[in-house]
């Protein structure tokens, strides 16, 4: 790789990155001063003692963290408090763990923001000239047919939990309000932010750097509660070079023949089940990067490729680096979900978000 060709590799991956890394420290703060836990909680009273409208209420958060927050946020932070909060209310925590890990997933298309994938096609999408307004009408319609095929899904597979009442509201837990107030005006101004066409990193940074003041002031023990994935980030830019160099070296053509050509509604059912699969092999993120480069001609082709692997793997553990998180976190809870069961499972949401995604794709695209 030459100077050049790694200066322009940089150029790319540094903005991601800044991203994840204030975006982690945006979240990690928001659950540390209780915005999740609170907004559960909200949920729990809202329900009015209906497990459906309680579901619907997590599904509404699960969505809104997604979208904003990234899929991530949802896996890492909310799954314990859906899975909590139900426990508390008398109810089955699988549905409401399996809603926080197909929405982190299949929810993660409509901003560049939510998904590492989708900053990475933002790149190509202001190459081609469209930016992030051009990005938002090609998205708006597959993401809303992902999320609302998922939801039916859920609702159909888990009706019998989702049924009845429960009797208890679950406490809140006690938080500083004053931080909590001002994280939680952070996560709810990131989202215009979000879509004025500024590159995410700027109000991602600027919202941590707020939110990491306001805990210096509030309670600065805090800090040492952070979490901030460096790991994640040193992996991230591993990938990047090694796919970067793979390219190079005969893999760019072997794709090409693979995934085809043109727009039309098979060429891009073709290209998004095509990502699925990969997504599901190697993880999404890699299956991006490689396929990205014989897929960036056209601003739908890239739409196609993220339907694939944003809202596809869901059948492999590996598939998506939320799904991983989301195990962990079921885990520390208490919660043992089988792998044939999320296989099975996943394959199942995979094929219907999917093809969802890519028909609305293909109908408003």
């Amino acid at each position: 790789m030459t100077g050049t060709e790694l200066a322009d590799l940089a150029s790319r991956v540094l903005p991601v990155l800044a991203f994840l890394v204030a975006i982690t420290v945006v979240a990690e703060i928001a659950d540390l001063a209780g915005v999740f836990d609170v907004a559960a909680h909200w949920a729990s009273r809202a329900g009015r003692h209906r497990i459906w409208a309680l579901w619907l209420l997590v599904v509404a958060i699960a969505c809104a963290s997604t979208i904003v927050l990234s899929l991530d946020t949802t896996a890492v932070l909310l799954t314990p408090v859906a899975i909590t909060v139900a426990r508390q209310v008398g109810v089955s925590p699988l549905p409401f763990a399996m809603t926080t890990l197909w929405l982190a997933n299949t929810a993660s298309l409509l901003l560049p923001v939510s998904n590492l994938t989708n900053l990475l096609a933002l790149h190509h999408m202001n190459l081609l000239g469209v930016g992030q307004g051009g990005y938002l009408q090609l998205s708006w319609a597959p993401a809303l047919a992902a999320i609302l095929a998922t939801v039916v899904l859920l609702a159909v597979r888990h009706r019998r939990s989702l049924s009845g009442r429960y009797e208890p509201d679950a406490p809140p837990e006690p938080h500083d309000r004053v931080l909590l107030w001002v994280a939680a005006a952070c996560c709810v101004l990131l989202g215009p932010a979000f879509v004025t066409g500024v590159v995410p990193a700027i109000p991602s940074a600027g919202a941590a750097g707020v939110l990491l003041v306001a805990v210096v002031v509030r309670d600065r023990s805090l800090l040492r509660r952070i979490s901030v994935p460096w790991l994640m980030v040193l992996g991230v830019s591993v990938l990047f070079v090694v796919v970067d160099i793979a390219l190079n070296h005969g893999l760019r053509e072997v794709l090409a023949s693979l995934v085809g050509s043109g727009t039309d509604a098979g060429a891009l059912f073709r290209l998004g089940a095509i990502g699925a699969v990969s997504a599901n092999v190697v993880n999404n993120l890699p299956a991006y990067l490689a396929l990205e480069a014989v897929s960036a001609d056209a601003p739908v082709r890239l739409m196609a490729l993220l339907v694939g692997v944003n809202a596809g793997p869901l059948v492999t553990l590996w598939g998506s680096l939320a799904t991983l998180l989301w195990r962990q976190r079921c885990r520390t809870q208490d919660l043992q979900v089988g792998v044939g069961y999320l296989a099975r499972e996943g394959l199942l949401c995979a094929v219907v978000s999917v093809a969802a995604g890519l028909g609305a794709l293909v109908l408003f695209g």
